[in-house]
């Protein structure tokens, strides 16, 4: 696992071992997990999607704590996978990160409590599982737009995007900010520096 350029997110670039046979890799350890992150990943939810060529899935996070950590790797297809950091008061506020993931090169993202995640099938039928710290909590859940242009994602100019309802009337991230949805970078460091000695702290926020 190496970092990415947004503090609290990884990717993993496993080792592929093929053969006549087909191929094999690990696609989760913890010990090096655990050795960069500086805590367990503690499993509650996992999850499994198919997207059709061209859907667009977020930006989707969770308020901490606890938030929603994520693990996330395409098994079939390919997906361009997208990190933003929706952290307010973090050096990269605002900023995100692309990693394609497919079923070639077999890379995993993690993203820590506080990010947003999004992502777009690139191939017909796409398949992403990802593992989940946290199970799915409406009442903590809260979106923004992936086309808002404060973001300015680089989303493929080549496919239709296909939204949800509900991630196509998601606000901005200003609107998110004047809300009050968006976590502080002070808390979501403090909750991981929690996960680390073992307590939680699972009291949620008002928002």
């Amino acid at each position: 696992m190496r970092p990415l350029g947004i503090e609290g997110a990884w990717v993993d670039d496993p080792r592929v071992h093929s053969d006549r046979r087909g191929r094999f890799h690990e696609w989760f350890k913890a010990g090096p997990f655990h050795e960069l992150t500086g805590h367990r990943l503690e499993l509650e939810q996992a999850n499994c999607s198919r997207s059709s060529l061209g859907t667009l899935r977020g930006i989707h996070c969770a308020a901490v704590p606890p938030g929603q950590g994520k693990y996330v790797t395409c098994v079939g297809g390919a997906v361009l996978d997208v990190v933003v950091d929706l952290r307010t008061g973090s050096p990269t506020f605002g900023a995100w990160e692309a990693v394609r993931l497919d079923d070639r090169e077999h890379r995993a993202v993690y993203l820590s409590e506080g990010l947003g995640h999004a992502f777009m099938a690139l191939e017909e039928g796409s398949v992403v599982v990802y593992l989940c710290s946290q199970g799915y909590a409406p009442e903590r859940e809260f979106g923004i737009h992936p086309f808002d242009p404060e973001l300015a994602i680089d989303w493929p100019a080549d496919l239709v995007p296909e939204l949800s309802e509900k991630d196509a009337a998601a606000p901005t991230l200003a609107e998110a900010r004047g809300l009050g949805l968006l976590p502080s970078y002070e808390e979501c460091v403090a909750y991981r520096r929690r996960l680390g000695s073992g307590t939680r702290g699972e009291t949620c926020v008002s928002w």
